[in-house]
């Protein structure tokens, strides 16, 4: 699901076509770096936004499927209505084509708006440090995750009934064991352990961000300051233009082909791990089907 991840986001903040523009040296070079400014930062973190929701999203519907499988292969289940046939795993699996459409194009105002608070004022020429980069970050995070407008579980499943329960009169028994599964998601996204779980993988996202970009800070060579040094954040300081390409050349490192190492890092998370269990665990057991 990364490609295609990776696609709607640069097709929707192309800077590649204002870097073209850029080396056609046009009389509006300035504006044109501003706007490369904005929608660089703004590309790179809903890049992280968008993947750890992916991650999270598919490990919830994989295991509810997954353990809706299981009762529907166990002993003395044969008989009834399987819970989750084929076509129902599909239709219910294409759900995350609103995380992909329009949950990120919302997620990109969002974002866009945040960075354009926070450094929108911030000259190309002023030089930045790591641990001032890292500030600018945590203050645009604030600002997307403290919206009103939106809880981040909406950018990842559409929270109404979906087009299937406009069809009310004419929806067909797949439509109807779909519509249960998604409501069961909406049930599983809104709890408070979710909520947890899609922190520590936004926490762990930023952070890798932030590491991949400390390799550019780093102090020339021979330079006494060691880099363990608690200043050390601070040691190196990089003009704002200089920032830009690095920050934007970071989808390639978090959207990258399988295998992606930055989804690996989450999904090895002890806590998304045993989330995902605890979601098997409880799609899995004969109680469920009293719902």
């Amino acid at each position: 699901m990364l490609p295609p991840l990776r696609e709607a986001i640069v097709n929707q903040l192309n800077s590649e076509s204002l870097t073209a523009l850029l080396k056609t040296k046009p009389a509006n070079k300035l504006e044109i770096w501003e706007d490369l400014k904005i929608i660089s930062f703004t590309r790179t973190i809903v890049a992280v936004y968008s993947t750890c929701m992916l991650v999270v999203l598919l490990r919830v519907q994989l295991n509810i499927i997954g353990g809706y499988l299981y009762l529907d292969n166990s002993v003395g289940k044969n008989a009834m209505t399987p819970l989750a046939p084929p076509d129902v795993q599909q239709q219910y699996l294409s759900s995350i084509q609103h995380l992909l459409g329009d949950g990120l194009t919302e997620l990109m105002t969002v974002v866009k708006r945040a960075v354009q608070n926070s450094l929108g004022r911030v000259s190309l020429k002023q030089s930045l440090s790591l641990l001032e980069l890292e500030q600018q970050v945590s203050w645009i995070r604030a600002e997307v995750e403290a919206s009103s407008e939106r809880r981040l579980t909406w950018y990842m499943l559409a929270d109404d009934e979906n087009a299937l329960a406009d069809q009310a009169c004419g929806l067909t028994e797949k439509d109807v064991s779909t519509i249960r599964l998604l409501n069961e998601t909406r049930d599983m996204l809104d709890s408070p352990d979710f909520s947890t779980v899609l922190n520590v993988c936004l926490h762990r996202g930023f952070s890798r961000l932030l590491d991949n970009l400390a390799e550019f800070f780093r102090p020339p060579p021979g330079d006494s300051a060691p880099s363990s040094a608690p200043d050390s954040l601070s040691a190196v300081s990089l003009p704002l233009a200089k920032i830009i390409p690095i920050i934007n050349g970071q989808i390639n490192t978090i959207c990258s082909e399988t295998p992606s190492h930055f989804v690996q890092d989450l999904l090895m998370n002890d806590q998304v791990k045993e989330f995902a269990a605890n979601v098997y665990d409880t799609f899995s057991t004969p109680q469920e089907l009293q719902k």
